[in-house]
């Protein structure tokens, strides 16, 4: 099982809008370099296709970078990663937990004909996953992102 990464979204400070950055720097126990959370060795990623189907599901046009993610994917499922350790780029991560939608992301997506609960039910269990960088390498879009097989 193999996808790609298909963008990668940096923000330095709190309540800026992430902006998409062409290759990143992943370094063990930091996270992506250049992002509000680095040094905190985790990295936010999100499928492409559940984006696309919030949007269907809702009628928004919302974009990946809105999401809040670092990471965008096209072509594996992301749960499937949760407790196992794979490759984004020349970096390997270990899938920890679901990004499970919160009242934030409801509120920062909302508008007046949808509610923040809507977005939070919309993205339940499809908000993407949080990684941990297990060993350093660099990342850009088109790379692979596979599940590596261990022993």
């Amino acid at each position: 099982m193999a996808g790609s990464v298909e963008a990668i979204y940096v923000s330095a400070n709190h309540g800026e809008p992430k902006a998409s950055i062409p290759h990143a720097e992943l370094r063990e126990n930091v996270g992506l370099i250049g992002d509000r959370y680095a040094g905190h060795g985790v990295v936010s990623i999100i499928e492409a296709e559940a984006v696309e189907a919030f949007n269907e599901t809702t009628g928004l046009s919302v974009s990946a970078g809105e999401t809040g993610r670092n990471v965008v994917t096209r072509g594996i499922r992301l749960n499937d990663l949760v407790g196992r350790t794979f490759r984004l780029g020349e970096a390997t991560l270990k899938g920890f937990e679901l990004c499970e939608p919160c009242r934030v992301l409801g509120g920062r997506l909302a508008t007046g004909s949808v509610r923040p609960q809507d977005v939070v039910k919309a993205f339940t269990h499809s908000a993407g996953i949080r990684a941990r960088v297990v060993a350093s390498g660099r990342v850009s879009p088109g790379d692979v992102v596979a599940r590596l097989i261990t022993a």
